[in-house]
């Protein structure tokens, strides 16, 4: 039988000869650093073994997103092996991301130290280097329920209590049985390079980055970031919504209304807190606010500036938009291409000049920027604002003091908004931020933007890649941070997304892309209600129905 291997060409197989056989039949010494395969540009397991005639595979290793999904998810399963072999079966539970890799915790009654690091590295590294064979198995749900309540895995078979399907996929590695909502590799013996950092009451797990494959990305510790993680996660277990499981039951069980209300409070208790911050400190004249795409800036800085208005305060606000330098001066990037995400791109000198002189009381014409014609025209009427103004600033780089370099740190205050989702599939399955703020950016373009699904993923590396390099370096500056995510959200979103993903092509470059988020969307029962949402609420400015 024939098939066809990117990179290689035509290749003559057997029958039932599965993907991990061929791996080694063509790539003999290095056959251990590819971790995933498609076929007909569909994601399938190593395993996979029902090729047909004329097939298209290609092998995916660490250098592609599916492969580097499928590295993480196969280190985490040997660390929590590991812990569970060394600490009498304990909890282990993997977080989120932070600094550069996963922030975990092991359930002990005692603080980790560094004795612990060492020997959970050495046991990690004993499971790699015996290269034992991980175990895929299709297993019931009761059966898989009654395995996961012998291992003492409540939350596991919790989300099993309203699985969809008959069956449930489980990877056993030397009789440790785990799922992972998404494929792993066939032995432990991709695992080339990992790391343990003690960190807060957890540790970090790091990983090699796409990029630099035989080097960890650069260890910053986000100290700020951290503290706002953990409260999510504390709000999440005052609540008793730690993971998608109890969020369904919430859901199913219609208890779901008070959840939203709480939710809903919570993010308007603490933009009142942030806006009380701001109006107790007379010097502060400037307040800047940035974060990654689909954060909810927008509703965030409407919201801030009814509840400094509550406090007696005025606010005028300023977009950065209206500061692009003419188009034929935008700085371009390693492909030739505008680069619009630049700091560069801003003419940083009319900006600070314009907002030390409102600062003053002076008269101020206001450019406005004509995206059609790649120029800045003066259409507005001259701004002069008093001493109760507060100048509000919303754009990705403000916290970079680059772009207020004129206005002392005193008159400044400094916001971070992001999605930081405090749920969990699981306790070893965790939602990516990232994720979140993908599926609410492609509802949004489609709502406001007309823009379909496959239009969104296009884009979103570019967006992503804007994020690390003018946004996430900077978190630490700021002054206050606000987690925009809502626990409730992706019972909502559902709903908006499911269809839109779905009419991504089988051709796309991004199907398997379309198969993920899909897979990973039918963990949440849907919430069809949204009369109880309320119309100031940060997911309206994705959904619509908003009124700010």
């Amino acid at each position: 039988m024939n098939i066809i291997v990117k990179g290689v060409g035509n290749v003559e197989i057997l029958k039932k000869q599965s993907c991990y056989e061929l791996l080694k039949q063509i790539h003999k010494e290095d056959y251990n650093k590819y971790l995933t395969v498609k076929v007909n540009n569909m994601l399938k397991e190593l395993s996979y073994d029902e090729l047909s005639e004329n097939d298209e595979i290609e092998f995916l290793d660490i250098k592609h997103p599916d492969g580097m999904r499928v590295y993480i998810r196969t280190l985490c399963l040997v660390y929590i092996k590991a812990c569970r072999e060394l600490f009498n079966n304990v909890q282990v539970s993997i977080e989120h991301s932070l600094n550069k890799g996963l922030f975990t915790e092991i359930k002990l009654d005692r603080k980790l130290t560094e004795e612990d690091i060492i020997e959970i590295k050495t046991k990690m590294q004993e499971i790699i280097d015996k290269n034992i064979f991980i175990d895929k198995q299709m297993l019931t749900i009761d059966e898989a329920k009654k395995i996961f309540i012998k291992q003492n895995m409540p939350d596991k078979v919790s989300l099993l209590l309203n699985w969809d399907t008959e069956d449930i996929r489980v990877y056993e590695l030397d009789g440790y049985y785990d799922t992972f909502y998404g494929y792993v590799a066939p032995n432990t013996n991709v695992i080339y390079k990992f790391d343990l950092k003690l960190f807060g009451s957890g540790l970090i797990l790091r990983y090699p980055s796409r990029e630099n494959t035989n080097e960890f990305p650069e260890y910053d510790e986000h100290i700020k970031l951290a503290k706002i993680f953990k409260e999510a996660e504390d709000w999440g277990e005052i609540m008793e919504v730690g993971h998608v499981g109890a969020l369904n039951k919430n859901i199913l069980n219609n208890k779901i209304h008070d959840l939203i209300l709480v939710n809903e409070a919570l993010h308007e208790k603490k933009i009142a807190y942030i806006a009380d911050e701001i109006s107790a400190d007379e010097d502060i004249k400037v307040i800047l606010i940035a974060g990654p795409s689909s954060s909810g800036k927008t509703t965030f800085a409407q919201r801030l500036s009814i509840q400094l208005r509550v406090n007696g305060k005025k606010t005028y606000a300023i977009s950065l938009d209206d500061y692009f330098v003419d188009r034929e001066k935008t700085p371009r990037d390693e492909n030739g291409n505008y680069d619009f995400d630049t700091i560069d791109a801003l003419d940083i000198d009319l900006f600070n000049d314009q907002l030390v002189r409102l600062m003053k009381g002076e008269e101020v014409q206001v450019p406005t920027f004509d995206f059609k014609t790649g120029r800045r025209v003066y259409d507005k009427n001259p701004v002069k604002l008093s001493k109760d103004h507060l100048i509000v600033v919303e754009g990705i780089h403000g916290l970079n003091d680059k772009l207020t370099s004129h206005v002392y740190k005193k008159n400044k205050f400094k916001i971070y908004i992001s999605a930081l989702t405090q749920l969990n599939i699981d306790n070893h399955n965790r939602i990516s931020t990232s994720d979140t703020r993908l599926i609410r950016r492609i509802v949004r373009d489609n709502q406001f933007r007309g823009h379909n699904a496959q239009r969104t993923m296009e884009l979103w590396e570019n967006v992503r890649k804007g994020e690390e390099k003018y946004i996430f370096p900077f978190q630490e500056n700021a002054d206050a941070m606000f987690n925009s995510s809502l626990i409730y959200e992706l019972g909502i979103l559902k709903k908006y997304a499911v269809p839109l993903i779905e009419k991504v092509e089988e051709n796309s470059e991004f199907y398997s892309e379309k198969q993920r988020l899909l897979k990973f969307l039918s963990y949440f029962k849907s919430i069809e209600d949204e009369n109880m949402i309320p119309n100031t609420s940060i997911l309206k400015e994705f959904i619509g129905g908003g009124i700010l």
